[in-house]
C-alpha cells in the first residue's frame, strides 16, 4: 500500500509499505476513504519536533473496515467508521470518567494518511454510520477523527454557555472550529482573533460576531473595548505558544474559565510557564487538554448526520494523496488552512 512518511524537515514521501495486518484481538484494519493533514504535523515538518526519519506520518481518517480481530465484536468488514486520533478502550477508569484519551490501555492513531490503517483497541475506540454516507458527507465527518472534537473538547473545557462571551485565540483550523464549537453551544458574541481574510472569512461564516487581527497589547485592548471593559466568560487557546496562552489569560474577566487543547510548545524541561498570579488574583479557572475525541463522538456525529453541525468548511482544499507533500506546503506556507487527502 502507499502511506505517507516523514524523513527529514520538510521531508515528506509517498511509499510503498505493507498492508497491516491484525496483530491482536482488539486490532481492526480500515481501508481509508479519507484521510487530512493535523496542525501539529506541521511542528516535525518544520523541524520543531523529533522525527524518526522514515516514519508514517498522520493521525485522522475515516474509512471501511477491512478486516477485525477476535475481540472486536460490534464492527465488521463493510462499516463506515470515524477513526478517533487517540484510541481507547471505552471500559477502563479513566474512560468511565470521560478521559479516554488517557485510557490505560490507548494510545495514537497512526499511518492516517495512507491507503490503509491499523486501529488498535477498535471496540472502544470506532463509532460507525448507519451505512455508507454519501460523499458530500464525509468532509464533515472526517472532522470528527480530531479536529472538530478538539475545538469542542476547548469549548466545553472553557465552560462556555448559553449568552456567554467568546473569545477564541488562534485561528487554524481548530480555533475555527472553536468557534463553531461556541457558536453551536449558545454563545451570543464570539471573537475570533485572526489576521488572515481566508480565515477570518470561515469564522464569520461559522458564527463569530467579531474578528480582530491585532496581537498581544493592541489585542487585548481591542477585546476589552468590545466587551465594555470587562473581558470574556470564556476562552478558547487553541495555539499552545506561551503568547497565546498569555492573552487567552489577559482576555478573561474574573471567574472565567480558559480552555486550551494547543499543544504546548515554548517548553522548559517539559513544563511551560503560566501566568499564575494574574490567574489567581481574577479567579481565572484552567481546563482542557488532550481532547477524549470517542467521549464527543456520539453527540457530534448525531449532529453531523441531522444536518445541524456542518464543519466541512474547515477544509479548503483537497487534493489525492500522490500530492502529500504538496499538502504539506501548502499548510506550512498558509496557502491552504487545512488540507483532505484521498487515496
Amino acid at each position: 500500500m502507499r502511506v505517507t512518511t516523514i524523513h527529514a524537515a520538510g521531508d515528506i514521501r509517498l511509499e510503498d509499505r505493507p498492508e497491516p495486518v491484525i496483530n491482536v484481538a482488539t486490532d481492526a484494519v480500515i481501508k481509508i476513504t479519507a484521510g487530512c493533514i493535523c496542525g501539529s504535523d506541521l511542528w516535525p515538518y518544520r523541524g520543531e519536533n523529533p522525527i524518526t526519519a522514515g516514519s508514517t506520518i498522520g493521525h485522522e481518517m475515516v474509512g471501511v473496515v477491512e478486516e477485525v480481530g477476535a475481540d472486536v465484536s460490534s464492527f465488521k468488514a463493510g462499516d463506515f467508521v470515524i477513526v478517533p486520533f487517540c484510541t481507547c478502550d471505552n471500559t477502563c477508569p479513566n474512560c468511565a470518567n470521560g478521559a479516554q484519551s488517557a485510557c490505560n490501555n490507548g494510545g495514537f492513531t497512526t499511518g492516517g494518511q495512507g491507503e490503509y490503517g491499523l486501529v488498535e483497541q477498535a471496540e472502544g475506540s470506532l463509532i460507525k454510520t448507519d451505512g455508507l454516507p454519501g460523499a458530500d458527507l464525509i468532509p464533515s465527518l472526517l472532522t470528527l477523527s480530531d479536529v472538530f472534537p478538539t475545538g469542542w473538547h476547548c469549548a466545553v473545557s472553557a465552560r462556555v454557555k448559553p449568552g456567554d462571551t467568546v473569545v477564541v485565540v488562534g485561528d487554524g483550523a481548530v480555533g475555527l472550529c472553536g468557534v463553531l464549537a461556541a457558536v453551536q453551544m449558545g454563545a451570543e458574541k464570539v471573537i475570533a482573533m485572526s489576521r488572515h481574510e481566508d480565515r477570518q472569512e470561515i469564522a464569520r461564516k461559522f458564527g463569530a460576531t467579531h474578528v480582530i487581527a491585532e496581537r498581544g497589547a493592541e489585542g487585548v485592548k481591542r477585546i476589552k473595548e468590545i466587551t465594555a471593559g470587562v473581558g470574556a466568560d470564556a476562552v478558547l487557546e487553541c495555539v499552545g505558544t506561551r503568547q497565546a496562552f498569555d492573552t487567552a489569560v489577559a482576555v478573561a474577566r474574573p471567574g472565567a474559565s480558559v480552555g486550551y487543547v494547543g499543544v504546548p510548545q515554548d517548553l522548559q524541561d517539559g513544563y511551560a510557564p503560566l501566568p499564575i498570579r494574574p490567574m489567581f488574583a481574577r479567579n481565572v479557572s484552567l481546563g482542557g487538554g488532550i481532547a477524549p475525541v470517542r467521549a464527543h463522538l456520539p453527540e457530534l456525529l448525531a449532529d453531523v448526520l441531522s444536518g445541524t453541525l456542518d464543519p466541512s468548511p474547515v477544509f479548503d482544499l483537497e487534493l489525492p494523496l500522490e500530492r502529500a507533500a504538496d499538502a504539506y506546503r501548502a499548510m506550512n506556507d498558509r496557502t491552504a488552512i487545512k488540507v483532505l487527502l484521498r487515496p
